[in-house]
């Protein structure tokens, strides 16, 4: 079912404070940056080992991350598991009794298919599956 941990989520007020710590200090590759409007987010990829870091910074006040920032502060947003067949996965946390925010797969960060779990189901932690293809 679960492949590997794909990302980690970190919310950010701004990449150009936050990135230096993960690029000059920790020595991260940062592998690209990208808007994905539709979250309203500005993303920042570095490679850590086998898994990526997603630094996510708001682009507008009603970004679901400027509102997680507002209500948590900056830190750690979600862990995204990479899976394959993410429709079969979402039927399948549904069977499981497990709340899904999505419960159809969108188009995220990189083109990956994905979908939230609801925290209220998964003690506190938001979790995504992520599906990338190719």
């Amino acid at each position: 079912m679960i492949k590997k941990v794909d990302h980690i989520g970190i919310a950010v007020r701004t990449l150009e404070t936050s990135l230096p710590f993960y690029t000059e200090v920790l020595n991260l590759p940062l592998l690209g940056m990208e808007v994905v409007e539709s979250q309203k987010v500005r993303v920042a990829f570095l490679k850590a080992g086998e898994t990526k870091l997603e630094l996510l910074e708001p682009t507008s006040e009603e970004s679901p991350i400027a509102k997680f920032i507002e209500k948590r502060g900056e830190g750690i947003h979600h862990v995204a598991l990479g899976v394959d067949s993410i429709e079969e996965r979402i039927k399948e946390m549904n069977e499981k009794g497990i709340r899904m925010i999505d419960k159809e797969p969108r188009i995220g960060a990189g083109g990956a298919h994905i979908a939230f779990m609801h925290p209220k189901s998964t003690s506190g932690v938001l979790v995504e599956l992520c599906e990338k293809k190719g």
